[in-house]
């Protein structure tokens, strides 16, 4: 490390441009080739993906995105002679729109089930040529606009389904900006110096746009979620701050004790950046767990979020260096560049808050660790009643259009047509389709479904589909209720004596299907991101100890952030008021991704924090000491770190999607609940009650260990000659030595 931070600084304008070679080279080939995101849910060999395999072979004409425009009147009725007018002159310029396939009026002959029973709502079917992920915005918009303009006095007109949805995503990068600002304003107050604080700013926009257009590039030969590089800018601009952070921060201590310019940059990325390398890679195998359930859905997600980390710890240890040398001893406030000049180096002594906050847990561990035991416990109860389901535009905020469409469709019609299930079946000879007319009858008065649409063939006649629309949303339970009850009980009898295999698909069933997948795999996802964490901790500070206390924080700060996720989506606690739509279940793939994350980035403090304690032990061997110094001397740019994250993952619920903004709180959260009280309360309690038991390893497992560690070479030579001593040094003081809490 020490070694390529020295090239760095030596050869800073070539380190640089090369960033900046990488960063245009990457952006320019992105914006040739564009984006090619798809969020295909569909797991292999689920009943769901079966009937969707089945009615994209049987039925390729389907394959447009099908959308709906709903109209509503207060008085009269949608067959009053000038709505039908108006909304037929509407529907007929809609259809000769570019990227319209197909218009299906309710005023023409097979239309008469499109308009409400009380004659107040109505509503049409746009199908598109192409699926939504490969419309053109351009083509919905046009779509929207034509319907929109008919909207006059006591005539309302709504839009929704997935091209629609296109149209409300947020313009611009306002969250990203609001994010970078606050950061911003948080590193001047903490440094003092411009300069300084603009550094980890600018390494972070540099790797995480590199990544940003390298996951564009990554969606051409692998699954990406279009939601994947606004989740990977998420972290970057997170982790990348903070890691910038610590470096500039362990630089300008060495700055105000009299080192060079070159040497401190050096001495901070040989200790501090080794600590940064080593978070990374902890975020990172968390992330690329991922990988373990075999879903290319999250396949794409992991790499894409891992692609940003590898880029920000890299810009953190090599284009970081590089600008700090371009500032020199600007990296100092000009105070503290006035007082280096006046009274020369100063040893750097934890004062003020955090020194004090450090001796008040030494004084009363046990106290202080039940109330954060308390506040943990409290945060994650709401955490038992996850529920996992669909989210759909139902839960849009009451301006978008399509919330409204949803709405003015489950008035009209009933909950369930918002989110119909297909039921799909091969056909084979005149027995099966006698069973399939037979089985409109039995559906229609199965519990649970509001109608049934005729059996329709394909040209072939040997494939067949018909729609079921429930009586309840898409994302109640009485609809999970009624997929089960399909096909445990009702599909089976009628398939009796046929060849049929009725497959049981749509929005409902293919959810609960991803769901049941993830939730059997999740243990073993769990096991493996922990087992893997805390083998890296083992290694890292040769301690048994250290890496389980990791794993119980990591696991109680990941289940606390999960209790605020629920409270606020899916009990809908303030999820209106914050502009985040109406409360409902929290989508399958969430808790992987942020079980990934999460456990990621509580692994960073818990490295920086102990890195510091560790170092301290290492040189005296006492632990209330190591503690107590640890705390004092991170405490202050760990709570920085944590006020510069928690705005950049707050800044995220601006952006206008749901599924962005539920981990834009969640990060925010648990990452809060990290810093301020497993961190910075939780654990040092624990190590004080600990003693030198948290520093143990058998000697057989240490002989046994690679020497893989986050501090320098010289400190590594001290835990060698410390591991000779430290037995003779407990039988001296019996026990830990007690010094006066600063």
């Amino acid at each position: 490390m020490a070694a390529l931070a020295r090239w760095c600084v030596r050869r800073r304008l070539v380190a640089v441009l090369l960033w900046l070679l990488a960063f245009g080279g990457v952006t320019a080939a992105a914006a040739v080739t564009g984006s090619a995101y798809s969020n295909d849910y569909e797991v292999p060999g689920t009943e769901s993906g079966r009937a969707t395999q089945l009615l994209r072979d049987g039925f390729p004409g389907l394959g447009g995105d099908s959308d709906t425009v709903v109209w509503h009147t207060a008085s009269g009725t949608v067959r009053a002679a000038d709505v039908e007018q108006t909304m037929t002159r509407t529907l007929d310029e809609i259809a000769e729109l570019p990227g319209v396939a197909a218009v299906g009026s309710p005023y023409d002959k097979q239309g008469a089930a499109q308009i409400s029973e009380n004659g107040h709502t109505a509503y049409a079917t746009v199908t598109f040529d192409a699926g939504a992920e490969n419309l053109d915005k351009g083509e919905a918009q046009a779509v929207v606009s034509a319907a929109k303009s008919a909207e006059a006095d006591g005539l309302q007109v709504e839009l929704g389904g997935s091209a629609v949805g296109l149209t409300e995503s947020p313009e611009g990068h306002i969250a990203e900006v609001v994010g970078v600002a606050v950061a911003a304003v948080v590193l001047f107050l903490a440094f003092g110096s411009l300069a300084a604080s603009l550094l980890p700013i600018a390494t972070a926009l540099v790797s995480v746009g590199t990544a940003y257009a390298g996951i564009a590039l990554l969606g051409h030969a692998m699954t990406v979620a279009d939601f994947a590089p606004m989740l990977g800018m998420l972290i970057g601009l997170g982790v990348g701050i903070d890691y910038a952070l610590f470096i500039v921060t362990r630089h300008r201590r060495g700055l105000k004790r009299g080192l060079p310019v070159t040497e401190s940059i050096t001495n901070a990325v040989a200790t501090t950046g080794r600590a940064v390398v080593f978070a990374g890679a902890t975020v990172c195998i968390a992330l690329l767990g991922m990988l373990i359930l075999q879903l290319s859905f999250l396949n794409g997600v992991a790499i894409a979020a891992s692609l940003t980390v590898v880029l920000t710890v890299a810009a953190s240890v090599t284009l970081l260096p590089a600008l700090l040398s371009f500032i020199g001893m600007r990296a100092l406030s000009r105070r503290e560049r006035r007082r280096l000049t006046e009274h020369g180096p100063e040893p750097e002594v934890p004062t003020g808050f955090a020194a004090r906050w450090s001796a008040f847990v030494e004084r009363h561990p046990k106290a202080l660790g039940a109330i954060a035991l308390a506040v943990i416990t409290v945060l994650a109860l709401p955490t038992l009643g996850l529920r996992l389901g669909t989210s759909d535009q139902g839960n849009n905020p009451e301006s978008a259009t399509t919330r409204q469409a949803y709405d003015l469709l489950a008035d009209g019609f009933g909950p369930g047509v918002n989110g119909p299930l297909t039921l799909v079946t091969e056909v084979d000879g005149g027995d099966d389709k006698l069973a399939l007319d037979n089985l409109d009858a039995t559906l229609r008065t199965t519990e649970g479904v509001a109608s049934v649409t005729p059996v329709t063939y394909n040209t072939g006649g040997d494939t067949a589909y018909l729609t079921v629309v429930p009586e309840s949303a898409p994302q109640s339970r009485q609809t999970s209720d009624l997929v089960d009850r399909l096909r445990d009980d009702v599909l089976p009898r009628a398939e009796t004596g046929t060849s049929l295999d009725v497959q049981v698909g749509g929005m409902t069933a293919g959810y609960d299907d991803f769901a049941e997948v993830i939730v059997g795999k999740l243990p073993l996802f769990v096991g493996v991101v922990i087992g893997l964490g805390c083998v890296l901790l083992l290694l890292a500070f040769r301690s048994v100890g250290i890496p389980l206390k990791a794993a119980a924080m990591n696991v109680a700060a990941v289940a606390a952030a999960f209790g605020v996720v629920v409270a606020i989506f899916q009990w809908g606690w303030g999820s209106e008021l914050l502009g985040l739509g109406r409360a409902g279940p929290i989508e399958p793939f969430l808790p992987v991704i942020m079980v990934s994350v999460l456990f990621g980035l509580s692994m960073d403090y818990q490295v920086f924090l102990v890195s510091r304690m560790y170092e301290e032990w290492l040189e005296t061997g006492d632990n209330r000491r190591a503690v107590r110094i640890g705390l004092a001397e991170t405490g202050r740019v760990i709570n920085s770190a944590a006020v510069i994250m928690i705005s950049v993952f707050l800044a995220f619920v601006l952006s206008g999607d749901r599924v962005i903004a539920m981990f834009g709180i969640a990060l925010a959260a648990a990452v809060a609940l990290d810093a301020f009280v497993l961190r910075t309360l939780l654990v040092p309690a624990l190590m004080h009650l600990l003693g030198g038991a948290n520093w143990w390893l058998p000697r057989w497992l240490d002989r046994r260990l690679p020497r893989i560690s986050i501090e320098p070479p010289e400190s590594r030579a001290a835990h060698e000659r410390l591991t000779d001593v430290v037995s003779e040094l407990e039988k001296e003081q019996r026990g830990d030595v007690r010094d006066t809490a600063g």
